[in-house]
């Protein structure tokens, strides 16, 4: 019944709630307490122990509850960060300095809570009590809101909630991906200049779903994922290195001490601007033209074509390279001989790592492409805006400023060596290509893990990797190498890269793979740098027959070209 109210509530028609409503029952997942289900598996949860939590501040698995977060960023500090203590320094022009745990950004974003009334409820409710009592964030604070639907800003201002919003820094932005991608935009030069020239390890506190390594701001070390209203609380109180529960948010007009609790809205007040502030009528209005766009959308001219036109010099959209000699017939897979090492990587690298999607460095390949091409740094946009272009993207594989490749000790970001120099990943694997020679990355622990990344796949075959050898995959990257034509190999139990003792130097060969199975085990060659061999067992993790017949084919992309043109 819940789920039906939800439906007609946001305007779908009556023909598709009756239809749900048949279905559900037809299938057996109406909810009938007459009628016990039958579980294969059942989990027991204790409702006591469930508290207030966040995470962070790397891994969006990584809970902490709430009262713990000042504990555990404390700990990272000296544990992760290598700051024997916390250090405040002074900002340029500014009344006030920054420190290690300040948060510089606090943002509402589209994607995992706002088609949640009841937590964006929440959030106003916690500003219209702050701002009630004089309470501002701090000034070192980032704020924005970015909701994923127009319908938040017409119940949010229908409330009155909007106004406290914005009287505490969370003003629209607009609406779609924002800071939880990368788009969060630079901050205050002399800010960001403040964390950059002290080693500031920087904090923000977000309501997105990710928060791996440099994605979220290249200037933020340390991200945290939290509840709407918990991002308005942690604006207001700037800092992750004090408990929020029990010390003070700020003071007020007359002086006194705000706590959490002082702000916090009850489960009652939420329900009960909800009930007055949301109508079926806002949906239905707001998504009767959703597909007709704005003007700007409907002032775009197509001239009808049987295929795409390319546009010369366009730095967004390009025609990729993916069938560039590739014929009707695929040729037998070729033993990969003599491959060296790109990167030799740790456990949980992260498709952001691989592929990030934020912002592009004036100094990186991508960002030295882009001048080249007369784009100015004010339009570079990001990684992910610039997908269509794939050197744009292939300049960006491996180029997480938060990346640390073991070739290249105590350097981080996308650095790999040739010929003994350092050098960005892009332009080593391009020095390799030029001399014929393969290429493979080797990692760790849930190798490819987070945002399902078509581009981490389609970057490294790019750049001229056959093969990545790691401890274990993330499902949907691995299957996405497999897609691109690059051979997945797990180490077998007991051997990693560092029982192993693989180096930079060291180069890897693989022989028979016209003959390859899915789940074989395969035979490594390794030749050190000084000639002597040994060779290991690994796992061939092309798991299925369609994935081989796909690998065979060069990718994908290479077979079903060829079955449509069959």
């Amino acid at each position: 019944d819940k789920t039906i109210d939800y439906l007609r509530l946001t305007g779908r028609s009556e023909e598709t709630i009756a239809l749900v409503e048949a279905y559900a029952k037809a299938q057996g997942m109406w909810f009938d307490p007459a009628n016990v289900p039958v579980f294969t598996k059942t989990l027991s949860l204790d409702m006591a122990a469930v508290v207030p939590s966040l995470a962070g501040p790397k891994r969006p698995q990584d809970k902490v509850a709430l009262d713990k977060v000042d504990e555990l960023f404390n700990g990272d500090l000296t544990k992760v960060y290598g700051k024997s203590a916390a250090a405040r320094v002074g900002v340029e022009g500014a009344t006030h300095d920054i420190g290690d745990g300040d948060v510089v950004i606090a943002a509402i974003t589209s994607c995992t809570n706002t088609s949640n009334p009841d937590v964006l409820i929440a959030a106003g409710l916690v500003a219209k009590k702050a701002n009630e009592r004089g309470l501002k964030p701090k000034p070192w604070v980032k704020t924005s809101l970015a909701p994923g639907s127009q319908v938040v800003t017409d119940y949010l201002v229908k409330s009155g909630l909007q106004e406290h919003l914005d009287a505490v820094g969370f003003d629209l932005v607009g609406y779609g991906c924002t800071t939880c991608i990368g788009n969060s935009g630079p901050l205050a030069a002399p800010i960001s200049a403040a964390i950059n020239g002290n080693d500031i390890v920087a904090a923000s506190v977000l309501s997105g779903n990710r928060n791996f390594e440099g994605r979220v701001s290249p200037d933020v070390r340390a991200n945290f994922l939290a509840s709407p209203p918990l991002v308005v609380a942690y604006a207001l109180k700037g800092t992750v290195t004090e408990d929020i529960t029990t010390t003070p948010i700020g003071q007020d007009q007359d002086g006194n001490d705000v706590m959490l609790a002082d702000l916090w809205p009850s489960n009652a007040e939420i329900a009960e601007h909800r009930a007055a502030n949301i109508d079926r009528e806002m949906f239905v209005k707001r998504y009767a033209n959703v597909y007709d766009g704005d003007e700007h959308w409907q002032a775009i001219t197509v001239e009808p074509s049987d295929t795409y036109q390319w546009r010369a010099g366009s730095t967004y959209v390009a025609n990729p390279p993916y069938f560039e000699g590739m014929t009707m017939t695929p040729a037998p897979v070729m033993d990969i001989v003599d491959a060296k090492p790109l990167a030799i990587l740790g456990d949980s690298v992260t498709t952001d790592h691989i592929s990030p999607a934020g912002s592009i460095k004036e100094d990186s390949p991508a960002g030295k492409f882009l001048m080249a091409n007369q784009v100015a740094k004010k339009d570079f946009n990001s990684y992910g805006s610039r997908r269509g272009h794939h050197e744009v993207m292939m300049r960006g594989t491996f180029a997480n400023i938060r990346i640390k490749n073991e070739m290249v000790p105590g350097v981080e970001g996308g650095f790999s060596t040739y010929g003994g120099e350092t050098m960005p990943i892009y332009d080593a694997a391009m020095k390799h290509k030029e001399n014929g020679t393969p290429l493979v990355v080797i990692g760790g622990k849930e190798y490819g893990t987070g945002s399902s990344r078509d581009w981490a796949a389609k970057g490294t075959i790019l750049l001229g990797v056959r093969m990545v050898i790691v401890e274990s995959f993330e499902r949907i990257h691995r299957s996405n190498l497999v897609g691109m034509g690059v051979l997945p190999l797990q180490f077998k139990d007991g051997d990693t890269r560092s029982t192993l003792g693989l180096s930079a130097t060291d180069t890897f060969s693989i022989r028979g793979l016209a003959d390859l199975t899915p789940g074989q085990d395969v035979t490594v060659e390794v030749t050190r740098e000084d000639g002597t061999q040994f060779s290991f067992t690994a796992l061939c993790r092309i798991d299925t027959a369609n994935e081989m017949e796909y690998y065979r084919h060069g990718g994908i992309l290479h077979y079903v070209l060829r079955k449509l043109a069959a």
